[in-house]
């Protein structure tokens, strides 16, 4: 281990379960070993959830329109109306994609989409009603820019859309849209998105209505080390008063447009993050690595590293390039790769095995 006295107070702290403050944090990030760190973020997963194991799910991401109003930076998904490759699916076609997830195995439907303003409230409401009444699958969707935006187009305050969509059928709400929870990276990169406040009350809304969710970062752009670390902490002081986030999952920009300034973020640098993750997050037990982005050889070093799950085979993703593995039979023997035994959960991380 280090022989740096203030790195050595840290990991000493980090030993006896104390909480990191945010420039502790920093500290860290812009100074430890991202071998240390992983050592450390292996022995917090080892104490607060076991290590002879890692989880994997079922899903299918289901894009169910590509237009959107938003403009990030960073996107090469996004169409406006009257575009030549814009759509929006039917309920019947969302229907037909999860009868596929269905028979491939999938227990769960994640409704992804851009923020179509032209789509009414019973578009919505039709979609998780049909999803519901055919398959009875637990459906999470509608990220908090697309519920903010959805609500003021319907005309309904926040709390009784999130309540008109749950009683419908929608289950649980991604903490999609994050990037980096700092004005200053959102007024570069997105703009139109919500701001870090809009984004935590947005969940916190829907976490007091029973619909958790997973919140993540994604880096690797124009943001600063101590930009990473105001992030996380916004995540950790919402999840302290909702506790409505059962995962976390960083992952790193992907280059999509020409004009969008993407770092080359290297392996040990995601890991560290990924490190850090698990010790400044000491309210969240479950953290991602996510292989869709990042590949299964990054999945399995991860694993060894404060990560526990590598969520669901890629059964469907238009928004991101995929380097995921693309059945249950791949994520089994990813995870036996890494010299762990795999365990099929639910979205509540209930194991099913």
């Amino acid at each position: 281990m280090t022989k740096d006295p203030e790195l050595s107070a840290l990991y000493q702290k980090i030993e006896q379960n104390g909480r990191l403050s945010p420039a502790e944090g920093l500290v860290l990030l812009e100074r430890a070993s991202w071998l240390e760190l992983g050592q450390l973020a292996a022995e917090r997963r080892k104490a607060r959830i076991g290590d002879d194991w890692a989880s994997y799910t079922m899903f299918r991401i289901i894009n169910y329109t590509n237009i959107c109003s938003i403009d990030c930076a960073f996107c090469s998904f996004k169409q406006k109306p009257g575009d030549q490759r814009a759509y929006v699916l039917s309920a019947e076609e969302v229907v037909q994609k999860a009868q596929e997830a269905h028979e491939k195995g999938a227990d769960q439907i994640f409704l992804q989409g851009g923020v179509n303003l032209e789509l009414g409230l019973d578009y919505y409401l039709g979609l998780l009603s049909a999803l519901k009444s055919r398959f009875g699958c637990h459906i999470r969707g509608f990220s908090p820019v697309e519920l903010r935006d959805m609500a003021k187009a319907v005309g309904l305050p926040l709390p009784r859309l999130v309540g008109e969509l749950k009683a419908a059928g929608l289950d649980s709400v991604p903490g999609a849209g994050a990037e980096i929870l700092v004005e200053r990276v959102r007024d570069l990169l997105s703009p139109n998105k919500c701001s870090p406040e809009e984004w935590a009350g947005i969940l916190s809304e829907c976490h007091a209505q029973g619909l958790k969710g997973s919140a993540n970062i994604v880096f690797g752009s124009v943001e600063t080390p101590k930009e990473v670390i105001e992030h996380l902490d916004l995540v950790r002081r919402t999840q302290d008063q909702t506790q409505g986030f059962n995962s976390f999952i960083p992952w790193t920009f992907q280059p999509q447009t020409k004009d969008f300034p993407v770092q080359k973020v290297l392996h040990h640098q995601y890991l560290k993050v990924l490190a850090l993750c698990r010790l400044y997050l000491d309210n969240i037990d479950q953290l991602e690595v996510s292989v869709m982005v990042l590949g299964p050889e990054i999945g399995k070093l991860a694993l060894h590293m404060g990560a526990n799950d590598i969520s669901s085979p890629v059964l469907e993703e238009n928004v991101l390039r995929s380097f995921g593995v693309s059945s249950e039979e791949q994520a089994r023997k990813l995870i036996e790769a890494a010299g762990l035994r795999p365990r099929r959960r639910d979205f509540s991380y209930r194991f099913l095995e």
